[in-house]
């Protein structure tokens, strides 16, 4: 059975789930096609007739990824499914005839070069059938979203991402959801994207609430750091960086994937994604210092990170393998004093390998320090600020993958039992505990619908933070020695 439900642009056909219904790919911006690929978003244009949105849509032009010996396929979902209308939602719902249900936004992870809407994590089921409304969002990554170039404005996947808002405030109504109680959400780069929405007065009034899972307020790129990958991506290329916009989307996906990792340390400025990726949030200021100084949105904040980022990024053999000197080594592209930051991290946790605390180091550099800055600056404007940390341990990867980015997200959608999440090779290992899911799942719920997850408030100096694990427990500023290192 279908369901029709009509927006501003026209009427689109949805698909009934056993848990309400679900509309893809409807699309919230033009197509990004010939010059509009390398501009902002304009309205999408309308339609006559029913459109139909009972199938995944096309997705951003991107490479594929590999992880070694662990399936990240449910993280990035499909790959580059080609198709013009990619600037487009998902929407999970209850009961399109209803009102007044609270709306959850999601914005994707993926190193701000690949990802999708409609990744297999990203099922949802679970939010549907917890009275919350589902908003997944596709934007422009790679070049695109996110390379600087002269006469183009910056941020373009941050400015289709605040287009999605827009829409989401028109017409979220005709699907059940209050566009007075939104919630935007994001992992990784996708949480790094909205802790710059929290900075932006653009989006004042877009949202309510947000959540940043394991993203970095203090993550983006200057523009002379910009400016060093726009030209050696037109190096690369062999063409003038005005010519960039002309080039197809097949050359533009092949050389970001050859830019390998530039070093691009600037005076006065280290490279806050540590060569992760070339291509990110391009601001004169970091969100975590904009937010401090008043600029963001006065919303209610879920904020957080894994007790294990760092594993994600290292081998089996790395972590076998480390000494103090890689931790040290890692320290070096972050903090201006490496020898007193992991002689931190070593008093903290006397009892950690080498391994460890390059796992630890990285995982804080990449996202913990940011999200601690950001959190800090949040709370310190008094506005309501919930902090947790994910520790429970996947079994994958002989054991070693640990409480690793995006470990999290099964969890937060109820997605543990999907498909392709367990085995050595998979996310979760021998699986996740039931309860345990349930507990992270309905406190997004709890948050998204009344903004309150269920613990007390971050407010320094106690820094109250829930940590995910078996048992839980909300703990008092969990490793301050590494917080005053930073």
């Amino acid at each position: 059975m279908s369901a029709v439900v009509r927006t501003g642009a026209g009427r689109v056909r949805g698909a009934r789930t056993a848990e309400g219904l679900v509309f893809r790919g409807i699309p919230y911006a033009a197509a990004p096609l010939g010059p509009a690929r390398f501009a902002a978003p304009k309205p999408a244009p309308g339609w006559d007739g029913v459109r139909d949105a009972t199938a995944p849509g096309p997705t951003a032009p991107s490479p594929h990824r590999d992880f070694g010996g662990l399936d990240m396929g449910p993280f990035f979902g499909p790959g580059w499914v080609r198709g013009d209308d990619y600037l487009s939602v998902d929407v999970w719902t209850p009961d399109a005839a209803t009102g007044g249900l609270p709306v959850l936004v999601f914005v994707h992870g993926g190193g701000f070069v690949s990802g999708a809407a409609q990744a297999s994590l990203y099922d949802g089921t679970g939010f549907s059938r917890d009275g919350v409304v589902l908003v997944s969002v596709d934007y422009r990554i790679g070049a695109p979203g996110w390379l600087s170039l002269p006469g183009a404005p910056d941020n373009r996947g941050l400015l289709d991402v605040l287009a999605a808002l827009r829409w989401v405030r028109a017409e979220i109504g005709a699907f059940g959801g209050d566009p007075d109680n939104v919630t935007v959400a994001g992992q990784s780069a996708g949480a790094t994207v909205v802790g710059a929405v929290l900075a932006e007065p653009a989006a004042r009034g877009l949202f309510r609430r947000a959540v940043v899972q394991s993203g970095n307020g203090l993550g983006a790129f200057v523009p002379a750091q910009a400016e060093l990958v726009a030209n050696r991506l037109a190096g690369v290329l062999g063409v003038p960086l005005a010519e960039v916009p002309e080039v197809p989307d097949e050359r533009l996906v092949d050389a970001v994937s050859r830019l390998g990792k530039p070093d691009l340390r600037v005076p006065g400025h280290h490279d806050p994604l540590l060569r992760l990726t070339p291509l990110g949030v391009v601001l004169e200021r970091q969100p975590a210092v904009s937010v401090a100084a008043g600029d963001g949105a006065e919303v209610e904040l879920l904020i957080g990170n894994n007790t294990e980022e760092g594993n994600l990024y290292l081998s089996a053999a790395e972590l076998d393998s480390s000494t103090v000197e890689d931790a040290l080594s890692v320290a070096a592209q972050a903090h201006p004093d490496p020898d007193r930051l992991v002689e931190a991290y070593r008093r903290q946790r006397p009892a950690a390998s080498g391994g460890e605390l390059r796992s630890a180091v990285l995982g804080d550099a990449l996202f913990g320090a940011g999200t601690r800055a950001l959190a800090d600056a949040h709370a310190g404007r008094g506005l309501p600020t919930f902090r947790y940390e994910f520790a429970w341990r996947s079994t994958a990867l002989g054991g070693r993958l640990g409480a690793a980015h995006g470990v999290e997200l099964p969890f937060v959608f109820d997605s543990a039992d999907g498909p392709r999440l367990r085995g050595d090779g998979a996310l979760l290992g021998d699986g996740a505990p039931p309860e345990l899911v349930r507990e992270v799942h309905s406190a997004w719920v709890r948050f998204a619908a009344t903004g309150d997850p269920g613990w007390e408030r971050h407010i320094a100096p106690q820094r109250r933070v829930r940590r995910f694990a078996t048992p839980s427990a909300t703990v008092t500023d969990p490793r301050p020695l590494e917080r005053e290192a930073w």
